[in-house]
């Protein structure tokens, strides 16, 4: 996950490099057209003094118009397919965050049916310690002297019962629920 982080990180910092850099040389191309265009207004206002002159000038300059609004075409066809590959891009980019994100189901589906095993080991183990302990008051009662008959044999048949669910719980289990 880490490689597949870095690689995304150092992605967009040479793109966010790229944008930096082409807003940049935009800016400094649209100020030079603006620059060029009021030298020439001024050039042209001080340079010819009758107005007809003045848009028999301007009217040499049809052509240049012309190229511009082709250069202005040709940049809009650039914009558009730049975009295009940003798109692409991005559609590999959420193509890879989906791969990462059924790896990341997958990977919490199995931890899910890891604690599920681990509860029912646990409470299986829960089940065993306190028979234990009851096998442990059984034995104590028919050990100790100062228990009566009728109540030793009691203590017996209880503790053969519970010796007799142990063995079944012990048997109920296969060795893969054990590791």
């Amino acid at each position: 996950m880490k490689a597949f982080e870095s690689k995304d990180s150092k992605a967009f910092f040479i793109r966010f490099e790229q944008v930096k850099s082409s807003n940049s040389l935009l800016l400094k191309l649209t100020l030079f057209v603006i620059i060029i265009w009021c030298v020439s207004a001024i050039l042209i206002i001080q340079g010819l003094d009758n107005w007809s002159d003045r848009g028999t000038f301007g009217d040499l300059f049809g052509a240049v118009n012309a190229l511009f609004s082709g250069l202005a075409f040709a940049a809009l066809i650039y914009t558009i397919v730049l975009q295009r590959e940003d798109i692409q891009h991005n559609r590999e980019e959420i193509s890879m965050n989906r791969t990462e994100l059924h790896k990341s189901v997958k990977a919490q589906q199995k931890s899910l049916a890891a604690l599920k095993l681990q509860a029912k080991q646990t409470h299986l183990t829960a089940k065993i310690n306190a028979m234990n302990s009851l096998l442990s008051y059984y034995n104590s009662q028919i050990e100790s002297d100062k228990t009566d008959e009728e109540i030793k044999q009691k203590a017996r048949e209880k503790r053969k019962a519970l010796i007799k669910q142990i063995d079944d719980l012990i048997d109920g289990l296969d060795d893969s629920s054990v590791e």
